[in-house]
């Protein structure tokens, strides 16, 4: 995989993760739907925002991972 398409790849995976977080705020504040669900309700709203985490930490431990790399390179 080259470096254009895992970039590519990764910043989609921190749009959906972002995405799905903003969708679980909105809909555990916002909506009546959800409110009427009651408990399911809430752990609807719960699952889009730990999903969205999940998917938007990747890019965070790669960014990371990168800035590592750099520095020790710079070190030698």
């Amino acid at each position: 995989m080259t470096d254009a398409r895992l970039i590519l790849l990764l910043k989609t995976s921190i749009t959906i993760g972002i995405s799905l977080i903003l969708t679980g705020i909105y809909l555990h504040n916002f909506s009546e739907t959800v409110e009427a669900m009651g408990v399911k309700g809430i752990i609807v709203s719960a699952m889009c925002v730990a999903f969205g985490m999940v998917l938007s930490l990747p890019t965070k431990m790669y960014l990371t991972f990168l800035l590592v790399m750099r520095e020790s390179e710079k070190q030698k």
